[in-house]
């Protein structure tokens, strides 16, 4: 549905830190990316030399970016920037590795307060690797 160079239009988030390769559905309410994690990433020199894994708050953040596409795509949201405003309940349940394509499904919940909520779940081949919940808020 969207390319890199097309979510890049929407959020400011740029390399090395873009980490939404893909947006694949996208409803008013709930949207899918895909992360294509590859050994060739800066992250794996340091995490870790001799076994690859992909940091979990790394998955948070390809998470909450996945979120922020659909936010920031909202005409009303365009030109603002969403920041974290907590994370709940998140369990990793397998290590990401490269070669992994993880998928990453962002659900909206609620709003109040200025405040986004949104259930948030990472696949890799259909098995969880990642879920919880993320609340952000929209600003200049």
């Amino acid at each position: 549905m969207y390319n890199s160079n097309q979510i890049q239009e929407i959020i400011p988030h740029r390399y090395p830190f873009l980490l939404v390769d893909r947006i694949e559905e996208m409803s008013e309410e709930e949207i899918t990316g895909i992360k294509c994690v590859s050994a060739n990433e800066m992250t794996f020199l340091g995490h870790f030399p001799q076994k690859h894994v992909m940091p979990g708050v790394l998955i948070v953040e390809a998470l909450a970016q996945t979120g922020c596409f659909l936010l920031l795509s909202k005409e009303e949201n365009k030109g603002k920037i969403a920041f974290f405003a907590g994370i709940n309940k998140m369990r990793f349940k397998r290590q990401v590795i490269p070669g992994d394509v993880l998928k990453l499904h962002v659900q909206f919940t609620n709003q109040r307060a200025g405040i986004c909520f949104a259930k948030v779940e990472a696949t890799v081949d259909g098995k969880v690797a990642a879920t919880g919940e993320i609340m952000c808020s929209l600003g200049d």
